[in-house]
């Protein structure tokens, strides 16, 4: 192997380059990947249309939090055992001193936002460093291309978390992009009465039968079966999708919102959440508990994002990958670089 690395450089919004420079050393405490695929999500596309809040994001960065590979080198510190393990990792630089990260809520850090791809360089790349702390390593034979979906899974395995599904529930997810997908799966491992994906396009609809939904109903008819659900589990982000989900949830039901809003989506309601007496958790990001949750439901075969992938690029092609992520296009689900 060469001693080059070449990486996904975005300088400015809209404007990128690829770059080859010598592979980056790990430091202490650290170690290289070789990545074998990153994930672009739609959080990648506003990064590169330059619409993520200025507080999130450091330019000139190589983007990429999505993302699986091996680990080809390991800096002083760190086991040399691990050289060769295929591997994924949190995204998030917590400092694990604070008292939410000793707390174990480590994605509500104090510390200040830091994240893989974002702030530091990600794994638009050839290879990526991170600290080997943050490392989550998988089996031996795990898919690497589908593990490359593990940390919007893991995002979906903190609102699972936060909404405490039980055997025999009625549960309902708003949403069946990939992270709706994602929640479907986990949450049918649950064994509820009922799992319902509410989403207009027909074709993520019945995908979502094949993940393990019960029904799919589309958002005109979202409206018959209002208070109906112990669980609601918002993905779409939507202007309306959050007052929806509690309007779906029965009294004293629980609704957990993890799609990303933007200003001026519709509020929830506060004498209907106040006299149903509901429970309405947020979800931003996945904390270490969250991922270990994702990763055990990967290699345990209960969680198969392999399904979700319909597209993928080499480096070269970042453009042609990134127009596709949030066009609308409902044949195209998960798009990746495959370094």
């Amino acid at each position: 192997m060469g001693a080059d690395s070449r990486s996904l450089l975005v300088d400015r919004p809209g404007g990128h380059r690829l770059v080859r420079e010598p592979r980056p050393e790990p430091g202490p405490g650290e170690v290289r990947v070789r990545v074998a695929a990153a994930g672009i999500c739609m959080s990648d596309r506003e990064l590169y249309d330059g619409h993520r809040d200025a507080a999130y994001v450091r330019y000139p960065v190589v983007p990429g939090h999505e993302w699986a590979g091996t680990v080809e080198a390991v800096g002083a510190g760190v086991d040399a055992r691990l050289v060769g393990r295929r591997t994924v990792a949190e995204g998030f630089r917590f400092c694990a001193t604070c008292e939410r990260c000793r707390h174990g809520e480590t994605s509500l850090c104090t510390a200040g936002y830091d994240e893989t791809g974002f702030t530091r360089p990600g794994a638009f790349a050839d290879h990526v460093v991170v600290p080997a702390r943050l490392l989550h390593p998988l089996a031996d034979d795990a898919d690497l291309r589908a593990a490359a979906l593990l940390e919007p899974a893991a995002v979906v395995a903190a609102a699972v978390r936060a909404g405490a599904p039980q055997p025999g529930e009625r549960v309902a997810v708003l949403g069946a992009g990939t992270l709706g997908l994602l929640a479907v799966q986990l949450l049918a491992a649950f064994s509820p009465a009922e799992l319902t994906a509410i989403d207009p396009r027909e074709q993520r609809a019945s995908l979502a039968l094949d993940f393990g939904a019960s029904q799919t109903l589309g958002p005109g008819q979202a409206g018959e079966v209002r208070g109906r659900y112990d669980l609601v589990v918002e993905t779409a982000g939507a202007p309306s999708t959050a007052a929806d989900a509690c309007l779906l949830a029965r009294r004293g039901g629980r609704a957990v919102l993890t799609g990303m809003f933007t200003p001026g989506a519709a509020g929830i309601d506060p004498v209907h959440l106040s006299l149903s007496q509901l429970t309405v958790r947020s979800v931003f990001g996945a904390s270490s508990a969250a991922w270990s949750h994702a990763v055990r439901a990967f290699t345990a075969g209960l969680l198969d994002p392999a399904p979700l992938i319909t597209h993928e690029f080499p480096l070269e092609r970042f453009a042609d990958a990134v127009a596709l992520v949030g066009s609308g296009d409902p044949a195209t689900g998960k798009v990746l670089l495959r370094p």
